[in-house]
């Protein structure tokens, strides 16, 4: 296993690179300029800009600006904001909490949502239990995350004034902060328990028919155990290697949703951070998410490995 590991992790090295490299050559040939805010002003005299470009760098070419980049993202520097003049990993830091708190409050919601409901509505096939899962399913991953959020502005915040709808940092109390959570929380919960739930339901139904099933319920093991012990048991590690792929998406998928929320999260400096061409701290944020698609990608193998027992790795 250790091997294995170790093999997939130097594997994934040339792909991490390759997408550096990708990411760091689109923002350099992108429109716009980190310092197009002193292009429109006649007090910043050229001279000036060219100096304040050539101290950032930007007048250099784009292979020697992407080995001093990553360079010293590799020795731990991921260098200083256009914008702020912040170090990046600061930056970064900063949001984290926010992150977690709501996207990963968000998932765990999907979780326990979502797997249950699918076991239930498999156990119940075609019954009215099922049907209305079934529906709620197709309404949650078809509505666009956007419309969701500002239809639940317009019913919690507006009309029933029950939940703030703009998302206030300041907030240290609990309640305060669960409250301004549970709008952001609910719009990604609601989209990824939907996908999930019917994922749970179509495995579950994989393994019902099974002979493994029939042969314990012919030795006349109840109903329950049948479930728990034999079908979710196998059902249930696709589920986890799906789990496992789909967390970092969670983190992607929420720029969208803290944006409607103003939730001061990383989605959101990554968005402000695009409207500005402030490169360190777009090419930090994308090479994180690209590390972690990679990592969790290598964990959803061993976990399937793991509880599968059928599988080797050489």
């Amino acid at each position: 296993m250790t091997g294995y590991i170790a093999r997939r992790l130097l594997a994934s090295v040339p792909t991490l690179v390759l997408i550096s490299m990708v990411v760091f050559g689109i923002l350099a040939l992108a429109p716009g300029d980190p310092l197009g805010q002193f292009a429109a002003n006649p007090d910043v005299r050229p001279e000036v800009r060219m100096n304040i470009r050539h101290q950032l760098g930007l007048d250099q070419p784009i292979p020697v600006r992407y080995v001093k980049w990553s360079t010293a993202f590799l020795h731990g520097d991921w260098g200083y904001s256009f914008a702020s003049r912040v170090p990046v990993d600061r930056l970064i830091l900063q949001r984290l909490p926010t992150d977690l708190w709501v996207v990963g409050s968000s998932y765990l919601v999907a979780v326990a949502l979502a797997v249950p409901i699918g076991v239930l509505s498999a156990v119940k096939q075609y019954s009215v239990f099922d049907q209305i899962a079934t529906t709620f399913a197709f309404i949650g991953f078809s509505l666009p995350t956007f419309f969701t959020g500002l239809l639940f502005i317009i019913v919690f915040s507006v009309r029933l004034r029950w939940l703030p709808f703009i998302y206030n940092v300041q907030v240290t109390d609990p309640l305060g902060m669960i409250k301004q959570a549970v709008m952001p929380v609910g719009v990604l919960a609601l989209f990824n328990s939907a996908s999930l739930m019917r994922y749970v339901r179509s495995s579950m139904l994989d393994h019902v028919g099974q002979d493994y099933v029939r042969t314990a319920r012919a030795k006349g093991v109840v109903q329950r155990k049948v479930i728990v012990r034999h079908v979710l048991r196998n059902s249930l590690i696709p589920v986890v290697t799906l789990l496992a792929l789909g967390l970092p998406a969670v983190f992607v998928g929420a720029v969208i949703t803290e944006q409607i929320f103003r939730v001061p999260g990383i989605g959101s400096l990554l968005i402000a951070s695009i409207q500005n061409s402030d490169t360190p701290v777009v090419m930090a944020i994308t090479f994180v998410y690209a590390i972690l698609v990679v990592l969790f990608n290598i964990v959803a193998d061993v976990l399937y490995g793991l509880l599968d027992p059928r599988i080797r790795y050489g």
